[in-house]
């Protein structure tokens, strides 16, 4: 493969599901149909030599039904500030092309959307903590969003729960687990309220999944 890239990037992503999300439970979906919205800043990475660090990107997927079925449409918004080099590298990543086939979160979602929208360049609004699993995103016209931990019925506090995954998955090895409310306008419209909401490092090259132990581990060690 001619293309030589590094994609690390901090994500908040939240989808229509309840806590349970089929794509983590190898469950169905909630409602019998996905929705789901990505919104990541790049903190490693670089295409053919260009260095995407710094920069912000959201992915965009409506499904009439389960994921597999296919039919999907999907839009990728990328920072505005980028340069030319920038966004193309930043698009053909998220495309899902320049990789193993399905061997990352694009190139598996990517095969399944039969509709592609206009990539978009415009400001991205994103202050994440991914280990305190809040999260505000702004795109104007196109997306707002806001994540927060779950909280313990009994006793009013953040309720930690989370998923590593030694094997098997193409998105992440570890990832904090928290709510979500999110309004998408424009070429691609929907709206969820408290619904599943995950905070992880997306971690990919050209070769896949980069299997590498995720920060958001670190309590683990105290």
């Amino acid at each position: 493969m001619s293309d030589r890239w590094l994609f690390k990037s901090e994500t908040y992503d939240n989808c229509n599901c309840a806590v349970n999300c089929g794509c983590q439970f190898n469950l169905p979906s909630t409602h019998g149909y996905c929705q789901s919205a990505f919104v990541g800043e790049i903190v490693e990475g670089h295409f053919n030599g260009t260095t995407l660090v710094g920069l912000k990107w959201a992915a965009i997927y409506k499904w009439p039904g389960e994921i597999s079925s296919g039919n999907g449409e999907r839009l990728t918004v990328i920072d505005d500030r980028a340069d030319d080099a920038q966004r193309s590298g930043i698009e053909t990543i998220i495309s899902g092309e320049a990789c193993e086939p399905i061997s990352n979160l694009f190139a598996v979602f990517a095969s399944t959307c039969s509709k592609v929208h206009t990539t978009q360049f415009l400001p991205i609004s994103l202050e994440a903590d991914l280990d305190g699993r809040t999260a505000s995103v702004e795109i104007p016209g196109v997306m707002t969003s806001n994540g927060r931990p779950i909280i313990n019925h009994f006793n009013g506090e953040p309720y930690h729960v989370a998923i590593a995954r030694a094997e098997g998955s193409f998105e992440f090895t570890y990832a904090e687990i928290g709510l979500g409310t999110s309004t998408i306008t424009g070429d691609i419209e929907m709206e969820f309220e408290d619904s599943w909401a995950h905070f992880c490092v997306h971690h990919f090259d050209q070769d896949g999944l980069v299997r590498e132990r995720s920060r958001l581990t670190k309590w683990l060690d105290t």
